[in-house]
């Protein structure tokens, strides 16, 4: 048993210890459908913290030769399964991580990515085989070749992070280099006909202009289109309503927090953010401490042409036509709106509906991580500071403190509209959808929602005991007391139907000179 060539089961085992454990065991069912066979090529792309990982110590646990797994198996789905005992530890696995020589991806000679990763892995086959002659081979691929020629065992290939080397735009020297050592795995005949299986995973697709023409044989799962991989990415809604229900948390919190990923049909949750959620038995953002803030930040200073409408839009709770056809996987190719969005929903910051081609901001913690990267994008930073500040919004309202609250949507009103779209009514409830953005934490909140006798302009519905409902009305050159007469005369509490408890009416004047006031009167229903 080795590190890299012929690993054990031991990563797999400390998951299965571990206080919640999710099983996606079924993907080697979808991965034995393709061994050795001309789909043996399988490239996983999905963001930070999605379970690539597990995903690797799970196959390396189920191909690998250097264990007996089958303690670690046989209670889960895939023991099921026709193939199961078929391919159970029958294969010789090299498993690398390319994260764990980040530090080698700028240094040249013998400590350069490539010859270190080398060094390591011709190690490993030299303790694992040592009645075969490895003195003649210089790379990998050489020491499969000669391992599959002695023994006749073909190899299944695993790397995570595979697209490490391309994210971090090395030289073209390296570049080169690493890309020679993929090519030497994945694209020789006389290696390929050693490999059962070859699986890679990464967080963006393959670079379509420097790569893709190269490994052209590799099918794509990716986090915007991974077909028969979607259950795989992430936790299911019916997985998370199980793990709420064992450990007593609130499953429509969580959903509110973590949900808002729809791949192929199947909604899916963070399930990082999931797990420290259970874990520590709090609903807060756990995905930003994990470097998000730098994956979003710097492109987004780039201001391309759209891009504050579309993100207040979808800060306010909207959506937004995006095309993803044009991103080349790059981060060097991220020159547009378009392919900014495509960057930010393959690494989940943003999330992707197919069918009406648009994206949106798909929860919580994300919202949470969207105010840090704006506060500090000067550009952006008015709209971000609102955003974080959102909370103290709430807690002027319920404590009826009119004066605070005009003050605040009157500076976010100017901050997201130009002086053509300031007086449309969309403006103004834009400003208050994102100024309570805090608040459906604890509220539902509907928009123009149909009342006794008319529309209610924000409607705030609590999703807890002893937290007071609130109607919002909007007006313009009016008064409030105009604005909470009309809430009272057109009874647009009778659209909360069953709710018995405090209302909190809220009358929002403007005038001409874009001065906001603000009233809020208390009742009971």
């Amino acid at each position: 048993m080795g590190i890299y060539v012929n690993p054990g089961n031991e990563l797999m085992q400390d998951a299965l210890n571990s206080m919640i454990y999710v099983d996606k065991s079924l993907i080697v069912r979808e991965l034995n459908k393709v061994l050795n066979t001309k789909s043996k090529y399988i490239c996983v792309s999905r963001p930070r913290r999605f379970g690539k990982s597990m995903a690797k110590a799970l196959l390396m646990a189920y191909y690998s030769r250097g264990c007996k797994s089958y303690r670690q198996f046989k209670n889960l789905k895939i023991a099921q399964e026709p193939t199961y005992r078929k391919y159970l530890n029958k294969f010789n696995v090299i498993a690398i991580d390319c994260v764990d020589y980040s530090a080698n991806l700028f240094k040249t000679g013998e400590d350069s990515f490539v010859n270190r990763i080398t060094a390591r892995v011709k190690r490993d086959f030299i303790k694992e085989f040592q009645d075969i002659d490895f003195s003649d081979c210089r790379s990998i691929a050489e020491c499969i070749q000669i391992v599959y020629q002695e023994t006749g065992v073909k190899f299944v290939i695993l790397i995570d992070e595979y697209d490490l080397p391309i994210r971090t735009e090395q030289p073209e020297s390296l570049f080169k280099e690493y890309l020679d050592l993929l090519l030497s795995l994945f694209k020789s005949e006389a290696t390929g006909q050693a490999i059962a299986l070859a699986y890679i995973t990464g967080i963006l697709p393959i670079v379509r202009e420097r790569v893709e023409s190269k490994l052209n044989n590799f099918r794509e799962k990716t986090f915007l289109e991974p077909t028969n991989f979607a259950e795989f990415t992430g936790f299911t809604e019916q997985e998370v309503s199980e793990l709420c229900k064992k450990f007593d948390i609130n499953y429509l919190e969580c959903l509110k927090w973590y949900d808002g990923y729809n791949v192929e049909g199947i909604n899916i949750c963070n399930p990082h953010a999931i797990v420290e959620c259970i874990t520590e038995k709090k609903f807060k953002p756990f995905w930003s401490n994990t470097g998000t803030y730098e994956t979003i930040a710097p492109y987004i200073k780039g201001n391309y042409k759209g891009i504050k409408d579309d993100l207040i839009k979808m800060l306010a709770g909207g959506s937004v036509p995006v095309n993803i056809t044009s991103f080349a996987n790059t981060l060097s190719d991220i020159t547009s709106k378009d392919k900014l969005f495509t960057y930010l929903m393959h690494t989940g910051f943003l999330a992707y509906n197919p069918d009406e081609k648009t994206c949106r901001m798909p929860n919580l913690e994300t919202q949470d991580i969207w105010g840090n990267a704006l506060e500090n994008t000067e550009s952006f930073k008015v709209l971000g500071e609102f955003i974080k500040n959102s909370e103290r919004l709430l807690k002027a309202t319920l404590a009826k403190d009119g004066e605070v609250v005009a003050a605040a949507l009157e500076k976010l009103h100017d901050e997201i509209t130009s002086n053509l779209s300031y007086n449309h009514e969309q403006s103004l409830q834009s400003a208050i959808d994102i100024a309570y953005m805090h608040a459906k934490t604890y509220y539902r909140i509907f928009n123009e929602l149909p009342t006794g006798k008319g529309v209610a302009d924000v409607v705030l519905v609590p999703l807890y005991p002893n937290w007071p409902a609130v109607i919002i009305e909007l007006k313009r050159k009016s008064s409030t007391e105009s604005a909470l007469n009309q809430i009272r005369e057109k009874k647009y509490s009778e659209r909360l139907g069953d709710y018995k408890g405090r209302l909190l009416f809220v009358g929002i004047n403007y005038d001409e000179k874009k001065h906001h006031t603000c009233e809020i009167v208390e009742c009971e229903k």
